[in-house]
């Protein structure tokens, strides 16, 4: 049988080494796995499309779809997943000590666009009744200046959102009190190096997020793995076996969290985080698959829209291929 030859763009994870490493094949595929930086597979993929498999954005893959420009389809896989509480910083001197107080406030954001931050303000907007409208929002770099959309963003009707200077980044704006707050994916330098000016809105951040998926059963996705439309017109069948492949990828994680007399990572409480994981979310504690997150993914569609990310609000139907939505019975 001769394979088609694929490349994988994707982050180092747990749920993905058995691909990465061979022990996992993608059926039908000879795969070359890049092991790259999310922000350089997303700057990559969208601007080169250089890859045939990778991981990208949610955010920024929606906005190309909206739009009919994109290059990629979606399988649901969900490589990355993470509560977005405990990403909003604040100075403890811009008055700033619950939601509501962010009203006015000028707060920072590496791109206006990026699924943490939509997933942030979605939560400010629905959970706490502030409005992105409220607030002044300022784009740029976050350690590096010179950062721009990934994806070209026009104006938004009623925000404020202005670019940073060519020299400024936001650490260095939140430093010197230019900035009140910033919603980002990665933690400031700041929150380290002035852990006394520098703290998060929600110091008790697992509390408050455990509470927040009590309550609304979602557990935020983040980013999505993705084939160029090229590569899967000419062989429909590589989105299963793409998606068969990142699944049983992940099963074997969860084999290895089962094994309790020699932990598989470097947590000194491996066994309680997981027995934790278990109780709050069920076996399954990483859904991959459409139907089980179909919820998830309504709200984060609704919520892009509302932003005005999107042009109309999409069905979840319209971001992946059609043969990874359903599986044969026996």
């Amino acid at each position: 049988m001769v394979e088609v030859p694929i490349t994988i763009a994707c982050g180092n994870y747990d749920r993905t080494a058995a691909i990465r490493d061979g022990r996992v094949k993608v059926d039908g595929c000879a795969v070359t796995y890049l092991p790259l930086y999310p922000e350089e597979i997303f700057h990559r993929a969208f601007k080169f499309e250089e890859f045939d498999v990778s991981e990208l954005s949610f955010s920024s893959y929606i906005r190309t779809v909206a739009a009919g420009t994109s290059a990629y389809i979606g399988i649901p896989a969900f490589v990355s997943r993470i509560f977005r509480h405990s990403g909003i910083y604040i100075r403890t001197d811009a008055g700033i000590r619950t939601p509501a107080d962010l009203r006015g406030k000028r707060v920072g954001v590496p791109e206006y666009q990026i699924t943490a931050v939509v997933w942030m303000r979605g939560t400010m907007q629905h959970e706490y009744g502030v409005k992105p409208t409220e607030i002044h929002w300022r784009n740029g770099g976050q350690e590096q200046p010179g950062r721009g959309e990934r994806t070209p963003l026009k104006p938004i009707a009623g925000l404020d959102l202005k670019p940073l200077g060519p020299e400024q980044t936001l650490v260095g704006m939140l430093r010197d009190g230019e900035l009140d707050a910033l919603f980002t994916a990665r933690a400031p330098s700041t929150f380290r190096t002035l852990p006394e000016a520098v703290k998060r809105l929600f110091p008790d951040f697992v509390a408050v997020e455990r509470e927040y998926y009590r309550r609304t059963k979602i557990f935020p996705i983040m980013h999505v793995v993705a084939i160029r439309r090229e590569v899967y017109e000419k062989n429909r069948w590589i989105a299963m076996s793409l998606y068969k492949a990142f699944t049983e990828a992940q099963r074997r994680v969860y084999q290895g969290f089962a094994q309790t007399a020699a932990h598989k990572a470097m947590l000194p409480w491996q066994n309680a985080h997981v027995e934790d994981a278990v109780r709050e979310f069920g076996e399954d504690w990483w859904p991959y698959g459409f139907h089980g997150n179909r919820h998830v993914l309504d709200t984060f569609l609704r919520y892009h829209h509302e932003q005005g990310l999107s042009k109309r609000r999409l069905k979840p139907e319209e971001m992946f291929a059609p043969e990874t939505m359903e599986a044969f019975k026996i």
